[in-house]
């Protein structure tokens, strides 16, 4: 633990967000004027400072890029109407990074550090943040080991970096996906429930086998019997079967995802059944060939609500109804969005003001 939180801020000369047009630019690749850095070293955080975005030197033994131990969080502020810049549930990205720390055998990072640092950002870089009704400055916090030396064993120093980037709308239009079942996700006892770094490299091969054949994205399956889905693509996976919103269990394969505990819990609100299960595939095709699979999307920060058009598993495609016939996600994902822009009460009180 850090003592106190003593920030050195060197501000950037002349912000560049008068370059682009924040409203409509590509996801991750324009990046705001400046990056938290915090040093851990000697057993203790020490230094914490803000400076301009930029290209650091770094050694090619970086023990992060030859033993994984990587973790990220994902995370969004939004503008609402008034021009108050909010961030939603910060404290839960902070609690799920730890978790992850601790799993990776990783310092965990003290909340003053990751919430200081964070508001301090934002109120550096709040110019950054979207005006639009989708837009958002997409915040990523991620610690990585820093020991420039070759040897399996946690590392010794690590930094804790936070960068922005102003987003839009992730997916445009409804995905197809691939039910998958010769990879996999995760495995039981492994690292599937925390957000490192190499749970997102080992799924890109799958994910670039089901864009070669049409998809957007893949339905994970559990490793042990290749029967029940887990999430989908980086997000998590709901459905409505009937009139009950389902969603696949958390377990040690499956991401605790924050956008997912939001929109079961405004389920409840609204007087939904809800029900946190094991879905089997075989359950899914039931369900679709009766009548009562009306809707399936996933939930995560990137996407907020991805509607899912069309299911693939092996050679048969599976059609879900228009998004005009949908009842429920169509209305979460207008609720999120009028809640982030102020236009609804926060019950939950969910939107963390900065500015």
């Amino acid at each position: 633990m850090t003592e106190t939180l003593d920030i050195k801020i060197t501000p950037i000369e002349k912000s560049r967000v008068s370059e682009y047009d924040i409203n409509n630019v590509p996801f991750g690749k324009i990046f705001a004027d400046h990056m938290f850095v915090a040093e851990y070293e000697n057993g203790k955080w020490s230094k914490c400072y803000i400076q301009p975005y930029q290209d650091v030197p770094m050694s090619y033994a970086l023990s992060a890029l030859h033993y994984g131990q990587s973790i990220f969080e994902g995370m969004k502020a939004y503008k609402s109407d008034d021009g108050t810049v909010s961030l939603f549930r910060p404290l839960e990205n902070c609690k799920r990074m730890n978790k992850s720390a601790i799993r990776m055998a990783m310092p965990e990072v003290p909340e003053e550090i990751f919430m200081g640092g964070l508001t301090e950002l934002m109120k550096l870089d709040k110019a950054w943040v979207p005006t639009s009704d989708t837009g958002s400055l997409y915040i990523r916090p991620f610690l990585i080991s820093t020991d420039e030396a070759i040897g399996v064993r946690p590392a010794d120093n690590y930094k804790f970096i936070i960068f922005c980037c102003p987003a839009g709308k992730y997916y445009a239009e409804p995905v197809k996906v691939l039910i998958e079942h010769h990879y996999f996700r995760a495995v039981r006892g492994g690292v599937g429930y925390v957000k490192a770094a190499g749970n997102y490299g080992r799924s890109l091969y799958p994910t670039r086998l089901a864009q070669d054949k049409g998809f957007q994205q893949v339905i994970w399956t559990d490793s042990e019997t290749q029967q029940y889905v887990e999430e989908s693509g980086t997000m998590n996976l709901m459905f409505v079967i009937g009139d009950t919103l389902v969603t696949p269990a958390l377990s040690d394969t499956i991401l605790a995802g924050i956008t997912r505990d939001t929109v079961f819990t405004i389920a409840k609100d609204w007087g939904y059944k809800v029900e946190e299960r094991k879905i089997s595939i075989k359950e899914i095709f039931e369900a679709h060939a009766n009548g009562t699979l009306k809707e399936a999307f996933g939930t995560g920060t990137a996407a907020t609500i991805a509607h899912i058009k069309a299911i693939g598993f092996e050679d048969n495609i599976y059609d879900l109804p228009e998004i005009e016939d949908r009842k429920f996600s169509p209305k979460i994902d207008e609720y999120l969005r009028n809640l982030r822009k102020g236009r609804e009460e926060d019950k939950h009180h969910w939107m963390m003001k900065v500015s």
